[in-house]
């Protein structure tokens, strides 16, 4: 009984958004209610000296912006509540889809000035896929942005979603007087720059009652008075059922920079989101209520203490009861494996856990073991499904600008690479290792990772290579295609072979001149393939 309460509490969210929307801002507010931190670092803010907690790389640092998925956990009202904060800038997109298999929810930021941007959508693709339950948050009230129905609107057009307002602005940018709380009935009145916990909210039981003419205007209380009418008339009360179907999306409003409205969606949140799911796997449905341990490695981090050079694999664990200094089964290596000092994360900073549970996200000290979609398990040889891989859009070849550091090159880029942030492929002869990303910007790290955490210099080269294709078929069909292309082929980090396909048009008729071999440029990420 002891263990299924343990599961109940716990509840496990990813926040993601269009880059600059407010999300690692939301984090942190987030983490002032759990009572982990005391002051909000504000990102944008000029006051506190300090970066956003969440961003703990330097480049993130320097950059203002969140390009590696942070692991944070606190309590609050009861429940355990894990969050996982995703990088949202697009070029980092795949470390957040792989995130998103890792949640039972999401939390969207939207950016009430900008609306739904190109990189929400694509998000909110992966949610519908996975029919993950949504709530919106639409940040930055205190700025002028878009008719509060307007955004609605397009929440339902361009994400595919119903919406269902639980809260309901009043006015917006200078003119924000605060939030009406529509379930119960009470009103948050704004106050800017607040960096503590909102005070105690007004009860106004009946809209007519003049208290709320007093406090935000005779002009602003008639047009509260239609909006909650029209609004409750449209929408009435939230069904859980189709929220945790991912059906409907309850939406609220609020300024993440100045900590308001944030405590209603927590509440809310806290009371509607859902507990551990049942997960797929290679042998059908693993439920968290299941007596045997099983978890599966959605993320690989290097350095994440740079003084100290380790590498730790994020494992959510999605059945039993995992423990330290306890044996588990590593099934790709098929050996295994046991952890003296396994971690739960703010950002950062990092403490032994002696236990965890489904739901939760653990920290495992890695020496070269793992790779994303690991699973460890006390049970059956499975793995979990649903981890998305990604064909690289851009490739460039690396080299080397210091032939003294040849070693720490070859350890960093293998590092960085399990680590999800860009493709490797080598090249003989020569070992020539071409690099492929989905962005620009994943260069740019990788360069001042390479160099800050390995002391490694090197530089990127363009290649005209169109598309890289892991090849599947008869071995003899295989080595024939490959002697006959040559110089177009690689090996993967895993050995695989690779096509480098330099245009579509070669990629073409190379599929169409081979139909034997089957040429794959998406996949999804299973350890034991």
């Amino acid at each position: 009984m002891a263990f299924e309460k343990e599961i109940e509490i716990r509840k496990t969210f990813g926040i993601i958004s269009h880059p600059d929307a407010g999300k690692t801002t939301l984090t942190e507010k987030l983490l002032l209610f759990g009572g982990q931190i005391q002051t909000a670092g504000a990102v944008k803010s000029n006051k506190i000296e300090k970066s956003a907690t969440s961003d703990f790389m330097e480049i993130e640092k320097q950059r203002g912006i969140s390009v590696a998925t942070s692991v944070m956990t606190f309590e609050y009202k009861g429940k355990r509540i894990n969050i996982l904060d995703t990088p949202g800038h697009k070029d980092f997109a795949e470390d957040t889809y792989r995130t998103l298999t890792a949640v039972d929810s999401v939390i969207l930021v939207i950016d009430c000035v900008k609306g739904v941007e190109a990189q929400t959508e694509r998000l909110m693709e992966v949610c519908r896929m996975r029919n993950t339950p949504v709530i919106c948050f639409i940040n930055k009230l205190d700025r002028d942005g878009k008719d509060p129905y307007d955004l609605l609107e397009e929440l339902e057009e361009k994400l595919n979603i119903q919406v269902h307002p639980m809260s309901w602005p009043i006015s917006m940018g200078r003119d924000f007087k605060g939030v009406y709380l529509l379930p119960d009935k009470s009103l948050n009145l704004f106050e800017s720059n607040k960096q503590k916990k909102a005070d105690e909210y007004l009860k106004i039981e009946d809209l007519s009652d003049e208290k709320l003419d007093l406090h935000v205007g005779d002009k602003n209380a008639n047009q509260l008075r239609e909006d909650v009418e029209l609004v409750d008339g449209v929408y009435g009360e939230l069904n859980k059922t189709d929220y945790l179907e991912g059906r409907v999306a309850p939406v609220f409003f609020g300024s993440a920079l100045n900590n308001f409205g944030i405590q209603e969606m927590l509440d809310t949140f806290i009371q509607v989101a859902p507990s551990p799911r049942s997960r797929h796997t290679t042998t059908g449905e693993v439920a968290p209520t299941n007596s045997k341990f099983s978890g599966f490695v959605f993320k690989i981090h290097a350095n994440l203490d740079p003084k100290h050079r380790d590498r730790i694999a994020f494992l959510r664990v999605c059945s039993g009861e995992f423990e330290r200094n306890t044996n588990y089964a590593h099934v790709r290596l098929g050996k295994k494996i046991k952890f003296s000092n396994p971690y739960t994360f703010l950002a950062s900073d990092k403490e032994v856990v002696e236990k965890a549970y489904p739901g939760d996200v653990v920290g495992l000290y890695d020496t070269g073991n793992f790779k994303i979609g690991d699973t460890l398990t006390t049970g059956e040889s499975m793995f979990y499904k649903g981890i998305p891989s990604f064909s690289p859009e851009i490739f460039r070849e690396l080299i080397n600008l210091d032939p003294m550091k040849s070693k720490q090159l070859e350890k960093g880029i293998q590092q960085l690479t399990d680590e999800g942030l860009a493709s490797m492929f080598t090249q003989e002869p020569g070992s020539r290792k071409f690099i492929g990303t989905v962005g620009e910007l994943q260069f740019e790290v990788l360069q001042h990772r390479l160099e800050h955490e390995y002391g490694a210099k090197c530089r990127f080269e363009h290649r005209n290579i169109h598309k890289a294709c892991w090849l599947h078929g008869d071995k003899g069909i295989l080595d024939d295609f490959m002697k006959f292309r040559q110089s177009n082929m690689a090996l993967d980090k895993d050995g695989k072979p690779v096509f480098l396909a330099e245009t579509a048009f070669i990629l073409q008729t190379s599929i169409a001149n081979n139909p034997e071999i089957e040429f794959k440029t998406t996949s999804e990420v299973m350890a034991g393939d």
